[in-house]
């Protein structure tokens, strides 16, 4: 049955006419090329950019079978073994941007053997959590789709593809179950949402939208709060929530779909509200101690374990934001100002490209 959804999905992929819209598209990768040439802070980044995707062709895969991250305390082998096998992820990613810099097929052989490496072993067992660390290699497909082998393709979308339907038939997302509605489920639609986008399947896309919908309505309150900040007590959490629904909010827009950012749900919650509600805690005027009265288990368990920043009573630290930030100045510029301030005006190589993106939307 596994086979047959599979090869049905595949079925109605459209590989080169579909618009990248994970990735940087053809026209923004032209202007960073400009922007490499002509602006000097460009450069200097683009350098040490340039630098890893030369270390990274002698680098050779390493991918696991499972991803083991969630519900593990650091110290846990298998999560050791995961964070090492993850590392994979940036190189894939990184091969892929140098090659669409350069046209130089090397790295566009490189980036094909990590992933097609990963799509041959990894085995997805639909717990977001896990499957979130598939960012990198998803964009990393979605910048060379079009230059890849067949046979590459149709290995890496096979394995894309049962990812995607293993979260959606995940146990982890029936009725009842708090990882349905929580921060796990956010990281779902994210994961299905860059796997619809980047094969173009219809399915993928249309069933996204549709939970992002609900997800707003029962993940998010009106007041701005989320359900995650009431169960952990923690803005982390509320974080972990808004970032991978930010990210999908970024892509259906990209994609000329609906504007996310500022849907209200039927209860008038939104996205917008939720970003608003974190704003003060970061520049501030608010202050928050994490973790006091959360409910969780695992929030306790990593504290005793004496893991950074999940010790109750932590104070909530802004730069803990940044991955909000970074996200939510795409839809509302009047954060710029904020971000270089809490990121101690600095900025990185993900940051360029980020406003790349940010420009190509000015522009639509």
């Amino acid at each position: 049955m596994r086979k047959f959804v599979v090869t049905i999905a595949l079925a109605i992929l459209s590989f080169s006419s579909f618009a990248q819209v994970i990735s940087l598209n053809n026209d923004e990768i032209n202007r960073l090329k400009t922007q490499i040439k002509n602006d000097g802070q460009t450069k200097k980044l683009y350098q040490g950019f340039e630098k890893s995707a030369l270390n990274d062709l002698n680098e050779t895969p390493n991918p696991i079978d499972t991803i083991r991250t969630e519900g593990l305390l650091k110290g846990n082998p298998q999560k050791e073994k995961t964070r090492l096998a993850l590392a994979d992820m940036n190189k894939m990613f990184i091969l892929a941007l140098q090659y669409r810099i350069t046209d130089d097929r090397k790295y566009l052989n490189k980036c094909a053997e990590f992933l097609v490496s990963w799509a041959k072993i990894n085995k997805p067992n639909g717990d977001p959590i896990d499957d979130t660390n598939l960012d990198k290699a998803i964009e990393a497909y979605d910048l060379t789709k079009n230059d890849l082998s067949s046979a590459d393709r149709k290995q890496v979308e096979q394995w894309l593809t049962e990812t995607a339907w293993a979260e959606i038939n995940s146990k982890r997302m029936k009725a009842g179950r708090a990882t349905a509605i929580n921060n796990w489920n956010a990281h779902r639609l994210k994961e299905v949402g860059e796997i619809g986008y980047t094969l173009n399947n219809q399915y993928f896309i249309k069933w996204t939208i549709d939970n992002l919908k609900s997800h707003i309505n029962i993940n998010l309150n009106p007041d701005g709060t989320s359900l995650d900040f009431r169960a952990r007590d923690a803005m982390h959490y509320h974080i972990y929530d808004l970032e991978p629904m930010l990210k999908l909010a970024i892509m259906i827009d990209r994609a000329k779909g609906p504007d996310f950012y500022t849907y209200q749900s039927p209860k008038g919650s939104s996205i917008k509200k939720s970003v608003e509600w974190l704003i003060p805690y970061i520049n501030g005027e608010k202050q928050h101690e994490e973790y006091v009265n959360t409910t969780v288990k695992f929030d306790r368990d990593r504290a005793k374990n004496n893991e950074p920043g999940f010790a109750p009573g932590t104070m909530f630290k802004p730069d803990l934001a940044l991955p909000v930030l970074k996200r939510s100045v795409y839809f509302d510029r009047k954060q710029a100002d904020l971000l270089k301030r809490v990121n101690h005006n600095e900025t990185d190589w993900q940051m360029v490209l980020d406003e790349i993106q940010r420009e190509g939307k000015l522009t639509k």
